[in-house]
């Protein structure tokens, strides 16, 4: 901090190499929870894969996701926002999660993200597989049902795997739903694709009234006139953006649990995420990376700039609409 940028900013990487110090987000400071009275913003690693159902690495994802992060830059190229000056923004490490059991994970990210919003911090997460945002909504989301923007190729709203599991990284929005955590009508998934177990998958989906838009339909239509109808379902009340990055089609993500083929491209994402600016949003997360699959850093450095992304729309909407507020009284 100085007199031109009285928040934190991120090491510049003109005077200290991107391949130098601590890896943290953004190459921001790290501010331990204790101090959340100095952070508007706080970027989250939730290294946990325990709900994931084959290929398991999105553990690893939190720290990758650090590294690239390192090749973001201050300003947004076509929305100039520049976050690290409309907020304090710092990175809140990781919350410690045992690898082995579930149900104590929930637990302790729901724990960390209740204390994350009573302090009125909107919270940028970094998965992590899919499952992770299921107790972040329960850490966020007591005071009333949020709605969502999702991108993902999969609904992850199904009931139960492996004979009754019913928490995977398959269903974290069928229990967001039932808790009464996510509006269904207010909940729009994009660029849900390939094939599925059971012809009666989505079902659940459409009859609690989630707009699912199939990958076909993304790419019948223009960005604009998706981007409308969005805004029109969420209106201007909290909401969430969670971005799978399984969306994205294999070429541009490899490093993913569950890939499928015939996703979107990068610069689609960033599109549709960009025409998001404006709305009234209380948090974001990126899951799903899971580098030991990745080629090259690809799929890292994907997170990284999707993260980049979310974090200015979330510095635009800290701008207008303030801190959070407290349980049962938020803005």
């Amino acid at each position: 901090m100085n007199a031109r940028h009285p928040f934190p900013q991120p090491q510049d990487a003109a005077q200290v190499p991107r391949f130098a110090g601590l890896s943290t987000f953004m190459r921001l400071p790290l501010v331990e929870p204790d101090r959340l009275d100095t952070v508007d913003i706080g970027l989250i690693g939730l290294p946990w894969d325990a709900g994931t159902t084959n290929r398991a690495g999105a553990r690893h994802g939190p720290r990758e996701v650090r590294n690239q992060s390192a090749l973001m830059r201050k300003v947004h190229h076509v929305s100039r926002i520049a976050p690290y000056d409309l907020a304090r923004v710092a990175d809140l490490g990781d919350v410690a999660l045992p690898p082995m059991d579930l149900m104590l994970g929930l637990d302790l990210i729901e724990a960390f993200y209740r204390r994350v919003h009573a302090a009125g911090v909107r919270p940028l997460s970094v998965g992590g597989d899919h499952l992770v945002t299921l107790p972040v909504f329960r850490g966020i989301a007591h005071g009333g049902a949020v709605g969502m923007v999702h991108f993902d190729a999969h609904s992850d709203t199904n009931d139960s795997y492996f004979g009754g599991q019913r928490y995977t990284h398959g269903t974290p929005f069928r229990r967001a739903v039932e808790e009464g955590l996510l509006d269904p009508k207010r909940t729009v998934q994009i660029g849900i694709r390939g094939s599925v177990y059971d012809p009666a998958d989505l079902d659940f989906a459409k009859a609690v009234g989630i707009r699912v838009v199939h990958m076909e339909e993304v790419a019948a239509r223009s960005n604009e006139d998706l981007l409308a109808e969005v805004r029109a379902i969420v209106g201007d009340a909290p909401t969430y953006i969670s971005f799978d990055v399984d969306c994205l089609d294999p070429c541009f993500a490899p490093g993913t649990g569950t890939p499928e083929i015939g996703g979107m491209s990068t610069l689609q994402a960033q599109h549709l995420v960009r025409g998001l600016q404006g709305l009234h949003l209380i948090g974001a997360d990126v899951v799903e990376v899971s580098p030991p699959f990745d080629v090259g850093g690809v799929t890292s450095l994907v997170g990284a700039t999707m993260a980049f992304e979310l974090l200015c729309l979330l510095a635009e909407a800290h701008a207008r609409l303030g801190r959070l507020q407290a349980p049962g009284a938020r803005t």
